[in-house]
């Protein structure tokens, strides 16, 4: 077997796999498929400060290469997360990741603040696509001055590894990667998901609820890869990659643009046990190639 653990930050990853949030639950639903602490990280659904219903349904709908989704980021609160969600999860035996989404600056903070307090919780990533409420609606992450706001109140009160989760709608992601950088990030993950949208041509009308969603899956992959490889020459903090892997094959891709981790996303959807195939095929491709160590192919795409 090849070297495959990689650090993120001051943190360390068995390897370099991880789960993307939403798309995995809080890791226990999966618990029947695969052994969850064979995963380098998982990264838990979005988790607000107050409690959120969501968007009315219809929430999801499939495209070619994809899927679209509204779901609004439905979730308990950070207080039912740390009190009922954390005593089961603070046990598996990988780096079990935080997403923390918000409407404001202060509730990302206070969010980010109950979530530091836990000790088997070491790391957050930051959902910086979230629509700043006071700002008439434009999300943080579309900006660097609006990405740095938040990344600084959140640096403030929370002290572990600090991962920030990029918007794609954006016209150059590298200066928001910068901003966040230079506020503090310890990494940054890309791509969140690209803004999109599908009609129902019989019932004249969208398939989703509010009109809009995000595109994920195999679709969006070419944009991400390009989007990693501009942002890993941007800046000298890791980069996890994400968007669209499905294969071994999808992911060395993304190494070789110089992320050094990614997430599975969409992918668990359709093979709930897809992370680990993914895993040991990079396992695999590395031993065929000759390399003894990840590192290896890191960015050697230049």
């Amino acid at each position: 077997m090849a070297k495959l653990d990689v650090n993120i930050g001051s943190l360390r990853l068995k390897n370099p796999v991880m789960t993307a949030s939403g798309t995995f639950g809080y890791g226990l639903e999966f618990a029947d498929f695969m052994p969850l602490n064979e995963l380098g990280g998982i990264i838990v659904k979005g988790t607000t400060l107050h409690p959120r219903e969501g968007n009315d349904y219809p929430r999801m709908a499939e495209t070619a290469q994809g899927m679209l989704n509204c779901v609004g980021l439905q979730n308990k609160g950070v207080d039912y997360f740390c009190k009922s969600i954390y005593p089961q999860i603070a046990d598996i035996d990988t780096a079990m990741i935080v997403n923390v989404s918000g409407s404001s600056i202060e509730d990302y903070s206070e969010c980010a603040a109950r979530i530091n307090e836990l000790e088997k919780i070491p790391a957050i990533e930051l959902n910086i696509s979230c629509p700043n409420v006071r700002q008439g609606g434009m999300a943080f992450g579309v900006t660097a001055e609006g990405a740095a706001s938040v990344v600084r109140a959140v640096r403030k009160s929370y002290k572990k590894t600090l991962i920030v989760k990029l918007s794609p709608n954006v016209t150059d992601i590298s200066e928001i990667a910068r901003a966040v950088e230079a506020e503090g990030a310890d990494s940054v993950s890309l791509i969140n998901t690209l803004m999109g949208m599908s009609i129902d041509i019989e019932r004249r009308c969208s398939r989703l609820s509010i009109g809009t969603g995000g595109l994920s899956g195999p679709a969006v992959k070419p944009v991400a890869v390009r989007m990693v490889w501009q942002v890993a020459k941007a800046v000298s903090i890791p980069v996890i990659g994400l968007g669209g892997i499905s294969s071994a094959a999808d992911a060395i891709e993304f190494f070789m643009v110089g992320a050094s981790a990614i997430e599975i996303g969409t992918a668990n959807f359709l093979d709930p046990a897809i992370s680990l195939k993914i895993r040991d095929g990079i396992d695999e491709w590395l031993d065929i190639h000759g390399c003894k160590d990840i590192h290896e192919i890191i960015g050697c795409v230049r």
